[in-house]
């Protein structure tokens, strides 16, 4: 969690380093943007490693979604990877474990010769799960969640972080005793999406969409961010502020929702999605007792966001042509302290400063490195993305203390360290 994280690194001691090319066969530009700045490592396609940066970006990412679904009930847990056969064609016959018929499976087999599959989802071992914990109609409703690595065997994976067959997702799980209840916790979990995205900066520009419900119910809701670079196209009715997949925008659908007056089409990314399941993934083992002793299968629902593909998201929407500029509720550090020139009164000054933003527990990556020219570290600097660049330099102390600049502006100010804390003391929990 976010809380845990160590507040100072010194960049000098920063194992990652930032390049100035990523991978010839990365298409993404968030991924791009990620690789150079040392957030993250391509292993193939698909497949990503999380570097200390990166890692400071995802688990604050995790702790929104965490508080917020903590706000609406749900309890985490954490499930296993490996999956039974068993378990899939006992309750939910041969066609979900059939490669023909599912065909994103990793399957692996045990020594004893049996066959287990890596996750890509968790509905039925969930539903399978609770058959110990639901008997009666006092045992609901309740929700779990949990972030949890899945599999899935992507036929294309080009899109870095956003695609990839290796990610973690965290799947909510509701369990009631009747679509009623089912849709009053639903509307919970709608607002509390809505919060998740303008809590990491991309509110402004992420629609509830209406999308295709499948066999569960008439429709589901997406959550898109548009983007030039994403794979999805959606209306959007700005009217209402809400927006339909182009797979299912028909003049029915429109006329179903009741929506009017013109819609916008763009390109967009799936940050998150919410199912109404039903009672597919309970019936006939989940069931439980109501008042009068008759027996009644669980009325499920399903939640799911990726961090990592928020991440990619993130970078997508709020870059330039310099490199990232991170929101201040997930960036990796609050403040980029840089020390320019090798003049051992301008290091200590740098050094002081250092400490006091420590003490006043905020989070800082102090670029103290040696033989590295300004230009490169003002470089690195835009391509890193931290909210607030801090100077210390011959100039800046001669003009009264620290320059900062906000990522993003043009124009930096001298402050001195008793301003620099006032500015961003407030801004710390």
């Amino acid at each position: 969690m976010a809380n845990s994280i160590t507040n100072g690194v010194r960049q000098s001691r920063l194992f990652t380093k930032t390049r100035k090319e990523a991978p010839t066969d990365e298409v993404s530009r968030s991924a791009e943007l990620l690789i150079r700045g040392g957030f993250i490592n391509k292993e193939m396609a698909g497949v990503y490693d999380y570097l200390p940066l990166g890692m400071r970006v995802i688990a604050k990412i995790e702790d929104i979604i965490r508080e917020e679904m903590n706000m609406i009930g749900g309890q985490e847990i954490s499930m296993s990877s490996l999956q039974r056969q068993e378990l899939w064609q006992k309750h939910f016959n041969q066609d979900r474990w059939d490669d023909s018929k599912v065909d994103i499976w990793f399957k692996t087999k045990l020594k004893d010769g049996s066959e287990k599959g890596l996750a890509f989802t968790h509905e039925e071992p969930i539903s399978n799960m609770m058959e110990q914990f639901v008997s009666s109609y006092r045992d609901l409703p309740f929700s779990v969640y949990q972030f949890q690595t899945k599999f899935r065997n992507e036929t294309r994976a080009k899109s870095g972080i956003m695609r990839t067959r290796e990610f973690v997702m965290k799947d909510l799980y509701s369990f009631s005793k009747n679509e009623k209840e089912h849709l009053v916790f639903y509307e919970k979990a709608k607002q509390a999406y809505v919060n998740i995205f303008k809590r990491v900066g991309i509110g402004h520009v992420t629609y509830l969409t209406f999308a295709s419900g499948g066999v569960f119910s008439k429709f589901s809701h997406e959550f898109q961010t548009v983007t030039p670079s994403g794979e999805d196209t959606i209306y959007i009715n700005k009217n209402d502020n809400i927006a339909i997949n182009k797979e299912v925008f028909t003049d029915d659908v429109k006329k179903d929702l009741n929506l009017k007056g013109d819609f916008k089409e763009e390109k967009s990314v799936e940050v998150g999605n919410i199912f109404t399941l039903g009672t597919k993934f309970s019936e006939p083992h989940l069931v439980f007792e109501d008042e009068n002793g008759a027996k009644s299968p669980v009325f499920m629902g399903s939640y799911g966001i990726g961090p990592a593909r928020l991440m990619g998201t993130i970078v997508e929407v709020l870059s330039d042509d310099k490199g990232i500029i991170w929101p201040e509720s997930v960036a990796p550090f609050a403040v980029h302290l840089l020390l320019l020139g090798d003049d051992k009164s301008v290091a200590k000054e740098a050094e002081e400063v250092y400490e006091s933003l420590l003490k006043n527990n905020i989070e800082v990556l102090f670029d103290d490195r040696s033989g590295v020219t300004a230009g490169e570290k003002f470089a690195d600097s835009d391509l890193l993305g931290i909210p607030l660049r801090a100077v210390v330099s011959l100039r800046s102390i001669k003009e009264g203390g620290i320059e900062i600049k906000k990522r993003g502006e043009a124009k930096g100010k001298i402050v001195s360290l008793d301003e620099l804390l006032k500015i961003i003391k407030p801004k710390v929990k």
